[in-house]
């Protein structure tokens, strides 16, 4: 009996960190496919935004929900069937012939994949009652997520390089259907029965705050900011948030306890999370396409240099923990964001010298990647264990959603200042007029990696020192990016600092030193 529910608890174990591995994946081997995306699609900037982001708020609707839908339904058969959508989601991205196409697939990926990610945490709660085996279950787990997310870009490299772009998705699909045969084979069904209602009316006000906000961003400046139409979609985005706020106070069926964040160790690592997500996620984004466009390289070169970027996360967790337990998380989380800020700082030094390369931002790399291992673990554990052990469920929710509204708010932020930066440099340096619209054009192809298409847009204003200008341009831009990662970092840390102040042990949810 007791060897056979042990088998059951490994073979539940790999299956949830099939799911983890392919959710770190879907982050972070997508954005080496974005240049290969517009030349073979046609994608313009915003749309390769958009890819990216149709994933992250989708993550961040069904967040909430999906614990509710578990307990009434079943963990298991909600794990089943997000694994099932999520594999069918990723096939139709990978054969989808157009980007509308691709943007939709992505978007239920997204759905998919959130529900399997909460999922996971849920039904690994459920499998392993024993706290020691609960750590070391959650260890096993928590490596191969890294896994997925530190190495995605080399892996995406890989398969681009060995087949296509569409493999990158496709690939999803016989590991689902390995995790879905593991997960009916080793998970034990749980469910409450007694499931509270969904708030429906929270999820949309949510959803249509950060989802009109993102498209205001990334839209604005094509419709002009002022524009009736992009005000009126600020307007629904201003109104959204109020409007959510309100719903969950007076809700039977609330997704947030605002009481929560009364509690001074869970809303200061919870700035950690946004933080995080201010800086070193959305950069993953746009980093490949200034390897590929400013530095020349190919899709394995760029997924190897990002290994600078991303393996520091796995290797400096186990720091972080020795960390936390000798002193207060108050302490170890704002450090680590302001490491992440100065590897962002030294980053921006490297792109303005005057021989920009790999060797010049390699320290930042490093330097930020460490600051990013540092905060994760640290931010995880504490939004977790300093409330009761009742909402714990519900911290865990909201420290994923302020990861995803971050996330996808500061991609459309990026690109921003991205494009802001690029239009800036090439109007300094044209020799000629040109329209103001035709310049900004211009430069959201630059920024999308598509440089000869924007050569033929610039080449009647620049005379023969057009790529100069052009490389110049994408120093600008990505070093006004870096400034705004690193600054923003640094400013989360010490609001973080700040709110952290000197909470009690009994604040900390009676864990020493937080």
């Amino acid at each position: 009996m007791g060897s056979s529910s042990a088998t059951h608890d490994r073979i539940a174990l790999a299956g949830a960190c099939l799911a983890a591995l392919m959710f770190g994946l879907e982050i972070s081997s997508v954005p080496v496919v974005l240049p290969t995306l517009e030349r073979v699609l046609g994608a313009d900037f915003n749309s390769l935004q958009w890819v990216m982001n149709a994933y992250t708020i989708a993550v961040t609707t069904v967040l909430m929900p999906t614990g509710v839908l578990a307990d009434r339904y079943g963990r298991k058969h909600l794990f089943m069937l997000s694994i099932i959508a999520f594999g069918v989601a990723s096939l139709v991205c990978g054969i989808a012939n157009g980007v509308p196409l691709l943007i939709a697939a992505r978007a239920f990926q997204g759905l998919s994949g959130g529900a399997m990610l909460i999922c996971q945490i849920a039904v690994l709660s459920a499998q392993f009652q024993d706290p020691g085996s609960r750590g070391k279950a959650f260890g096993v787990w928590g490596i191969v997520f890294g896994f997925g997310l530190g190495f995605g870009p080399i892996i995406g490299g890989g398969i681009i390089a060995l087949s296509g772009w569409q493999w990158v998705f496709l690939v999803h699909g016989p590991i689902a259907l390995l995790t879905l045969l593991l997960v009916m084979g080793g998970v034990r069904e749980a469910s409450t029965g007694g499931a509270q209602r969904l708030d429906l009316v929270g999820i949309v006000a949510l959803s249509v705050s950060v989802f009109s906000l993102t498209y205001y961003i990334t839209q604005g400046a094509a419709l002009g900011f002022a524009n009736a139409g992009a005000l009126a979609i600020a307007a629904v985005a201003t109104i959204s948030v109020p409007a959510f706020i309100l719903v969950e106070r007076l809700s039977p069926h609330a997704m947030f306890d605002f009481s929560i964040f009364r509690i001074r160790p869970f809303s200061g690592a919870l700035l950690g999370s946004v933080g995080m997500n201010f800086s070193f996620w959305p950069f993953m984004i746009y980093f490949p396409i200034y390897l590929r466009s400013a530095l020349g390289y190919d899709a394995v070169a760029t997924g190897l240099a990002l290994l600078a970027y991303t393996v520091p996360t796995l290797l400096v967790p186990p720091l972080a923990e020795r960390l936390l337990l000798r002193y207060r998380a108050g302490i170890v989380i704002p450090a680590g964001m302001f490491t992440i800020g100065l590897g962002f700082i030294l980053m921006k030094i490297g792109v303005a010298g005057r021989d920009p390369g790999w060797m010049t931002i390699l320290p930042g790399s490093l330097i930020a990647g460490s600051g990013l291992g540092l905060t994760n673990t640290p931010v995880t554990n504490t939004t977790t264990g300093s409330v009761p052990s009742a909402k714990t469920g519900m911290a865990s929710g909201i420290d994923m959603s302020a990861r995803m509204i971050a996330l996808a708010v500061n991609i459309a932020v990026m690109g921003l200042i991205l494009t802001g930066g690029i239009r800036s440099a090439l109007e300094q340096s044209a020799t000629g007029s040109l329209r103001a619209s035709i310049l900004w054009k211009a430069a959201e192809r630059i920024a999308a990696g598509d440089i000869a298409s924007a050569k033929v847009m610039l080449s009647p204003t620049f005379m023969p020192g057009l790529d100069d200008a052009i490389h110049r341009s994408l120093a600008r831009g990505f070093g006004s990016i870096m400034l705004y990662a690193g600054l923003s970092a640094w400013l989360l840390a010490v609001l973080s600092w700040l709110v952290f102040g000197r909470a009690t042990e009994r604040e900390a949810g009676g864990r020493p030193g937080v």
